[in-house]
């Protein structure tokens, strides 16, 4: 890419939020802040962005939003980073685009002063980051995993799997999840940050969605081609996992196919009431904007870091299994309980 064009739905802007509501007390000064997305229009990013605006309101922040045109862009990225450090910002919150090549920029930021927080995308390492607020990917992977295993039950052995992961960059998000859904389904992962270098035959391949519906739609096309007899997909997320149900559809397969997915927006929930996902592993988008918002508004005021959660290097947002048709042994709700927490 040889433009870096920021966008902030289309064009860098920054909202005042707090101007909505009751003046702030004599002397009180905003406080500045960036949320960077990988993009403004999946509905993820959306919730995401809506989450930073009410919190940015409730704690005085002045919030500039920045967005890539499409998921791995990273000059756009790299770009806004940029600019937040040029206002003066106090801090930024990013879901990296690509969790190593923005780590540079990134350390530039942290080095005049700003508190960077990752959100749902983890950099590597991880230390990149003050702080991370996020999913646990793995944990997600292995539960859409452990609940096409158990479906399929002894058919499981014999299953044809096409995987659909995100982009060639092979970000944090995209191989935890993916190395999450084998281990979920008793495949060995190998290198449990290399998409792509198992042997189990019953992988007959994976492609890239770059996230979106016609990235899924091309990419169940081209594993189709490769292995008709295709039973069970794994997909980066929703969007991806409609495009490839109209894939399959196209060939008469939607009735013959497991897809499992992770994101949990009300478009996929409804996909699981119709039959179209079997099962998602649903994030919190929400909840990760509007804990770094107070995390930035904490560092302004007193210095304070967050702290992650027990064990972990990230402090973790949760995840929750929806399905119709549940297992034994894997924790899940249904379709309905989960159009009441779902997002988008």
């Amino acid at each position: 890419m040889n433009t870096r064009i920021l966008a902030v739905s289309a064009v860098a802007v920054t909202i005042a939020v707090a101007a909505s509501l009751a003046p702030a007390p004599a002397g009180a000064q905003e406080i500045g802040a960036c949320l960077i997305t990988k993009t403004d229009t999946n509905p993820f990013f959306v919730k995401m962005k809506e989450g930073a605006l009410e919190g940015a309101a409730q704690n005085n922040i002045s919030l500039q939003t920045f967005a890539g045109k499409i998921d791995g862009d990273v000059e756009t990225q790299v770009a806004a980073v940029e600019t937040c450090i040029a206002s003066g910002a106090k801090g930024i919150l990013i879901t990296p685009s690509d969790s190593r090549a923005l780590a540079p920029v990134v350390t530039q930021a942290r080095d005049a002063g700003l508190l960077v927080i990752a959100l749902d995308t983890p950099f590597e390492p991880a230390d990149v980051a003050d702080a991370t607020f996020a999913t646990d990917n793995f944990q997600a992977g292995v539960l859409i995993g452990e609940w096409a295993r158990k479906t399929l039950g002894a058919d499981a052995a014999s299953a044809k799997i096409a995987l659909l992961d995100l982009n060639a960059s092979e970000v944090s998000v995209d191989y935890l999840r993916d190395q999450g859904f084998l281990t979920g389904f008793g495949i060995d992962i190998k290198n449990p940050t290399d998409i792509g270098d198992e042997d189990d035959p019953r992988i007959v391949g994976n492609d890239v969605t770059n996230g979106n519906e016609e990235g899924g739609r091309t990419a169940m096309e081209n594993l189709l081609q490769r292995d008709p007899g295709v039973n069970v997909v794994y997909t980066i997320n929703e969007p991806a996992a409609a495009g490839a149900y109209e894939a399959l559809k196209a060939v008469g397969k939607e009735n013959d196919v497991l897809i499992v997915s992770v994101d949990g927006g009300c478009p996929g929930v409804r996909n699981i009431s119709e039959g179209i996902i079997g099962a998602t592993s649903m994030q919190f988008p929400l909840l990760m904007a509007s804990k770094g918002i107070e995390a930035i508004k904490t560092w302004a005021d007193s210095g304070q870091k967050p702290a992650n959660s027990p064990d972990l290097d990230f402090f973790n947002t949760g995840v929750q299994l929806i399905t119709d048709a549940p297992v034994s042994g894997t924790a899940s709700i249904t379709a309905d309980e989960g159009l009441a927490l779902c997002w988008g």
